[in-house]
């Protein structure tokens, strides 16, 4: 919306289209995130009651699945910093009308990126040292500053 709404700046339409592409990459994986949890969620469940499968084979599967559950997250916490990223851009050159929208694109970003960290930390287990878990961090921290430097600006 902010740079559709700025007239006078000639980048608009291209920022405008990498914020379309950023919401296309959203839709998707916040359905694959919801299907890769179930799946995990499914593994360790049938893990706990000691199903049918061997032990060795059941563990490797369930850390196959554990490991898809946190690439998605991950994605998520990227494209919250893409996201934020994008936002700065758009504030920095739209009419100054749009600026507050620019920065609550910012902020949801990074509120996004905030959960997805949570979601690789937590939810999947990782612990300290995991690259996946400093990614997730890097993603929200990114996130995070680009939105309070919109944030902070506009106060």
């Amino acid at each position: 919306m902010v740079a559709r709404c700025s007239k006078e700046w000639e980048e608009a339409g291209g920022i405008a289209a990498q914020a379309l592409a950023l919401q296309a990459r959203a839709a998707p994986l916040a359905h694959a995130d919801a299907e890769a949890w179930e799946d995990a969620l499914s593994a360790l469940r049938r893990a706990g009651a000691g199903g049918s499968d061997d032990g060795p084979r059941r563990n490797h599967v369930l850390e196959r699945k554990l490991e898809r559950a946190a690439v998605v997250p991950l994605e998520i916490a990227a494209l919250g910093a893409d996201t934020a990223a994008l936002a700065v851009i758009a504030a920095e050159r739209c009419d100054g009308a749009y600026r507050a929208d620019a920065a609550a694109a910012a902020a949801l970003a990074a509120g996004g990126a905030r959960a997805a960290a949570h979601l690789v930390e937590v939810n999947l287990g990782v612990r300290e040292g995991d690259e996946r878990l400093a990614q997730a961090r890097g993603s929200e921290q990114a996130a995070a500053e680009a939105a309070e430097r919109l944030l902070s600006a506009i106060r």
